[in-house]
C-alpha cells in the first residue's frame, strides 16, 4: 500500500535558476548622475561603447552635454532631474559630499526607477584614504532611506575610473559585485556589468552588506599607490 508520504508521490521541486541565467538589458536608457565626473563619465563611455543608450546628467546641462558631445556614442547630456525622467537605470556616481543633497532633490524623478548607487564614503588624511560609515551604515543605504519609491541597488564600487576613460585599453578586467534587496533587480544590474568586455556582475548579498563594498576601495587605493597600478577585483570559484 502507497500513502502520501511515499517517495513517489513527493512533488518534485522546480529546478534551481541558473545565476548566470540574466536578461536583456540592451533596450534599456542608462543615466548616470554626476555623469561629467571621472568615475561617471568612464562607466557612460563604456555602457555607450557596448551599445547601451547612455544619459549623463550634471547640474548644469550645458556641462553634461559638453561631456556627452566628448564622449561621443550617442551619449547624451542633460540636467538631473531630466536625465532620471528619462532612463530606465540610474547610476549615482555623485561625490559623497553632494550625495544625499542630490538624491533629496530627486526624489519626485527617481520614484519607480531602478537605482544603482557606486557612491564611496571615503576620508583622506596624511595616511591616505579611509572608510567613512554614514548615519544609514552605507551610501546605498543612505540612497535607500532617501528614495523609498526607487528600487535601491550598489554596485560599481572598485572601478577604476583611468581604464574606464582610456580608449587603448579594450575590456575591463573585474568583477562588480551587485547588492540589493531584489533579485530581479540586482540580476538586471549583473547583466548591466556584464555588457562591458571583460566585466562580470557577481550578486554579494543585500544592502545592509554595502558599507564593506564601499570600504575596499580604501584598501584599492592604497594597492594602487603602493604598485602603481589600477587594481580591481576579481571573486574566484564561480
Amino acid at each position: 500500500m502507497t500513502t502520501p508520504d511515499s517517495a513517489g508521490d513527493a512533488p518534485k521541486k522546480a529546478p534551481a535558476k541558473d545565476p548566470w541565467d540574466l536578461p536583456d538589458v540592451s533596450s534599456l536608457v542608462v543615466g548616470v548622475l554626476g555623469g561629467t565626473g571621472d568615475q561617471g563619465r568612464g562607466l557612460a563611455y563604456r555602457l555607450a561603447q557596448a551599445g547601451q543608450r547612455v544619459i549623463i546628467g550634471s547640474r548644469a546641462a550645458e556641462r553634461a552635454q559638453a561631456a556627452a558631445a566628448e564622449l561621443g556614442h550617442g551619449v547624451e547630456g542633460a540636467d538631473n532631474a531630466e536625465c532620471a525622467r528619462r532612463s530606465d537605470i540610474v547610476i549615482v556616481a555623485v561625490p559623497w559630499d553632494g550625495h544625499a543633497r542630490t538624491l533629496e532633490g530627486l526624489r519626485g524623478e527617481l520614484a519607480g526607477k531602478l537605482v544603482v548607487d557606486c557612491v564611496n564614503p571615503l576620508g583622506f588624511d596624511k595616511k591616505g584614504a579611509y572608510a567613512l560609515t554614514p548615519e544609514e551604515g552605507s551610501a546605498a543605504e543612505q540612497a535607500a532611506a532617501l528614495l523609498p519609491d526607487s528600487r535601491v541597488t550598489a554596485a560599481f564600487h572598485h572601478l577604476s575610473a583611468v581604464l574606464l576613460q582610456d580608449p587603448e585599453v579594450a575590456s575591463i578586467d573585474t568583477d562588480v559585485m551587485v547588492l540589493g534587496e531584489s533579485r530581479a533587480d540586482t540580476d538586471l544590474v549583473q547583466a548591466l556589468a556584464g555588457r562591458i568586455p571583460g566585466m562580470r556582475g557577481v550578486f554579494a548579498g543585500r544592502l545592509r552588506n554595502a558599507h564593506q563594498v564601499e570600504s575596499l576601495v580604501a584598501n584599492l587605493i592604497s594597492v594602487n599607490r603602493r604598485y602603481k597600478a589600477h587594481a580591481g577585483v576579481r571573486i574566484t570559484d564561480i
